[in-house]
């Protein structure tokens, strides 16, 4: 039996945005804490604490889940639309400001340079996360920028179909349990990202401290003779 690993190209990588693409996990958690600090300190420790545990679940899903949670009862629409408007005035800027995760441009000027879809797939509103993608300049890099509400699994196999990938050659970049989840429900490969010197609840064998191109585009399959 011979195990030597054979690349194969994948058919097209899904990434996940904040902690990925662009170091902005920080900002957006200094939001929800300020968000949440209003409605008391309980309310912030748990905002927080399911926001760092639950990265890539839509920001209304976190403000429900507080809400529920904490004040046991579930917030109105207005609300929820209230909470929504503080939380981009308070991390939109910053976001646009942020640098680059060590690594993800490489990434996707080498995937585009092979010539190997790729596609956004965040819990960020859709408009929003466009508005972003386009003001960073990184619009033609991308086939689709897909958002909120619909959800990770939801795009994710809906671009799958419409593309006619292979769920198994292809693979999802992200930083978060829920990132790991969506990979794992819908068939791809996954690829988690953690910063150097921090603690992550991914698997470690699935997680890294920087985007590596190569591991990107190269996927490795045990050959057997």
């Amino acid at each position: 039996m011979n195990n030597k690993p054979v690349a194969i190209p994948y058919q097209a990588v899904f990434f996940d945005f904040d902690g990925v693409i662009l170091d902005s996990v920080e900002v957006k958690t200094r939001a929800f804490a300020q968000i949440f600090r209003a409605y008391g300190p309980e309310a912030e420790k748990v905002g927080v604490d399911y926001h760092l545990a639950n990265g890539g679940l839509s920001r209304y899903r976190k403000f429900d889940y507080v809400f529920k949670t904490v004040l046991n009862r579930s917030p109105s629409g207005a609300e929820l639309q209230k909470l929504g408007e503080k939380f981009s005035e308070l991390s939109l800027q910053r976001v646009l400001e942020a640098p680059f995760m060590p690594g993800a441009l490489e990434t996707l000027r080498e995937l585009k340079a092979n010539k190997i879809p790729t596609f956004v797939v965040s819990g960020t509103p859709e408009q929003e996360i466009k508005a972003i993608v386009r003001h960073r300049g990184l619009a033609d890099y991308f086939r689709e920028v897909r958002g909120s509400p619909q959800s990770k699994e939801d795009i994710v196999a809906d671009i799958l179909i419409r593309y006619d990938f292979e769920a198994e050659q292809c693979l999802f970049i992200g930083d978060s349990i829920s990132d790991y989840e969506t990979a794992k429900k819908t068939g791809l490969d996954f690829l988690g990202v953690v910063k150097a010197a921090e603690r992550s609840a991914l698997p470690e064998e699935v997680a890294g401290n920087q985007l590596t191109a190569t591991v990107k585009i190269k996927k490795e399959k045990d050959k057997h003779t």
